[in-house]
């Protein structure tokens, strides 16, 4: 991820129905809204101003689009005359207009079977059509197209007639249903949720899974504990183990556990059982009283971490394996070890739907400029921190029919709890990030500090990603909204080593969540890596399973030999206590 989100397309990919972490979710519904719900990790360069200024485009923006449509005055003509002809047909019960096949808002018969709400529902319909045509026949340039994009599907989305309790036939038939109690309880949960931070509708259950038993759950100790992390050791599962150890850096907003979900579901259960002596880093939870740290402060986090596992190893070298922002601090680390000449410390890095040249932010990048980097570094310097809460605020907003208006219907208007799952648990468990590294990340977004040699500094020392030569492995989500896997594929260009890129299926989260028992689970891959992400994408070929496999073996080229696995974990030192350690429970 990178520390300007980008938004793009997202595409379903189905949880095996077997897997106890879905909840029974045989349709793969949790996990299409999950693709939606994440990237808290990603530093979302307003959300230190709050969502609501994101729901109307800018003045600037505003002015363009009518501009742009009194350009285009035949084409404004012609989409107004489509639909006053439209609504026309659609008041004497002849149009055709239909929702598609996976609108999940008009599933229920009521909406073709009634003719009020088939009519609110072919009039919205149209609306929404011919609002979309309106900001493309604008013909605005990039950063105003996103603005005023944004604003209009949000307002198109909330008017949307299944998002009235008068008129979702789901909702009516629940109060008959239950009596009444279904409007009860929906009351109850939409005071609860309006009460506190975020104030959005809960996807998942405060108590549905517990970290340590149900999540974060591979077996391990905690082999150091710093003010700004713990290190965490796993018992390996293997006779013997590759000499170089793994160390993981996971993103700096949400919890480590992402890559420790359920059983079956975890990167470091998988890495383990390959024969991997794997190290998880896990940040925590700062507050006012940290609000200096910034990104030296978490690059040598980095550097502690490898040297003592370097220590509990006995090995010279570590493999890193780095999450979205913390791959951004990865990169930055080893533009100063490089920078220093001991680079070769490392003996391979994975950047994984990790962002490093930010050209394009996509929507949530098209609201930054110097103004809004400054008034929000100015927000979150007031408190010390960058508030996780409000971050989960404004991503829901990115796409308010999976996100808000899908759980309006669910937990307000049916009255019903949100499914458990455990990807929408780890992305409710959001932590702070403290104000200096929010303002680090602001600037590196304003300026793309990344792609330009010595214009980003680590520890003192200028970065230079060309000067980087060390084995790269780069994955990124197809249909990722926050990190285009075009923008992940740019990497390939900074980076001075051997890079192979990997392309997985899905998008932001499924594409990192993606065991190999996913039956629909796919990758791609070409050689070599050509300057164009699009015809790199022509010359791929694809391969069935995941790309946890491919990198197994990749990184286990680059972890030395196999060694009797340790008897003891931290190698003979007294330990700070079991995984998943003590920061995961910060609140």
């Amino acid at each position: 991820m990178s520390a300007a989100p980008q938004s793009r397309e997202r595409a379903a990919q189905a949880v095996p129905a077997s897997s106890s972490a879905t909840g029974g979710d045989p349709d793969g519904e949790s996990e299409r809204v999950a693709e939606a719900a994440t990237g808290l990790d990603m530093i979302l360069t307003d959300a230190a101003l709050g969502p609501l200024r994101r729901l109307l485009p800018p003045l600037s923006s505003s002015l363009r689009f009518t501009a742009g449509l009194a350009r285009h005055p035949r084409a404004v003509g012609g989409h107004a005359g489509h639909l006053v002809g439209e609504l026309g047909r659609i008041g004497l019960g002849r149009s055709e207009v239909a929702p598609g096949p996976k609108d999940k808002r008009y599933a229920d018969p009521a909406w073709s079977g009634n003719g009020l709400l088939k009519r609110a529902m072919q009039a919205h319909l149209v609306a929404a059509e011919t609002a979309t045509k309106l900001v493309d026949d604008a013909q605005l340039p990039w950063a105003h197209d996103e603005r005023v994009r944004f604003s209009v599907t949000n307002i198109v989305e909330a008017l949307a007639p299944s998002n009235n309790p008068v008129l979702n036939p789901s909702a009516l038939k629940a109060v008959i249903d239950t009596g009444g109690r279904s409007a009860v309880s929906g009351t109850r949960r939409l005071v609860r949720d309006l009460s506190s931070a975020p104030r959005i509708p809960s996807m998942v259950e405060p108590d549905a899974f517990e970290v340590g038993k149900d999540l974060a759950r591979t077996p391990g100790v905690v082999v150091l504990r710093t003010p700004v992390f713990e290190l965490i050791q796993y018992q390996p599962t293997t006779p013997t183990v590759h000499a170089v150890p793994l160390v993981m850096v996971p993103p700096t907003i949400n919890k480590f556990y992402i890559a420790d979900l359920a059983q079956g579901r975890s990167i470091v259960e998988h890495m383990v059982a390959g024969g991997q002596q794997v190290f998880m880093m896990s940040w925590r939870n700062p507050d006012a009283r940290h609000a200096e740290w910034g990104l030296d402060t978490y690059g040598q986090a980095v550097l502690d971490a490898m040297a003592a596992a370097e220590r509990i190893t006995g090995a010279e070298q570590t493999n890193l394996m780095s999450f979205c922002s913390g791959g951004i601090i990865t990169a930055m680390v080893l533009g100063h070890l490089a920078a220093i000449g001991e680079q070769d410390r490392v003996s391979s890095v994975c950047y994984a739907v990790t962002v490093l040249d930010q050209a394009r932010g996509g929507t949530a990048g098209a609201f930054l400029d110097e103004k809004a980097a400054a008034a929000a570094t100015r927000a979150s310097a007031k408190k010390g921190y960058l508030d996780g809460a409000t971050l989960a605020e404004v991503f829901a907003w990115l796409r308010p029919n999976d996100l808000i208006w899908n759980y309006w219907v669910n937990n307000y208007l049916q009255g019903k709890p949100p499914p458990a799952f455990d990807i929408l648990y780890w992305n409710a468990d959001t932590t702070r990030m403290a104000a200096a590294l929010h303002r680090g990340f602001l600037d590196m977004s304003v300026n793309n500090s990344l792609t330009e040699p010595g214009a980003a500094m680590m520890l003192g020392t200028p970065v230079d990603l060309s000067a980087v030569t060390v084995d790269s492995y780069v994955v990124a989500g197809i249909a990722d909204h926050i990190c285009p896997w075009q923008s992940c594929y740019a990497t390939t260009q900074l980076l001075g080593g051997d890079t192979r890129f990997v392309l997985s299926t899905s998008g932001h989260i499924a594409s990192l969540v993606n065991p190999p028992t996913n039956p629909k689970s796919t990758w791609r891959t070409a050689s070599p890596n050509t300057a164009d992400a699009d015809e790199w994408l022509a010359s791929a070929h694809t391969e069935k399973g995941s790309w946890w496999t491919d990198y197994a073996g990749w990184v286990g080229e680059r972890a030395g030999d196999e060694v009797d696995a340790p008897a003891e974990l931290g190698a003979g030192q007294p330990t700070l206590g079991a995984a998943p350690g003590t920061y995961v429970f910060d609140k």
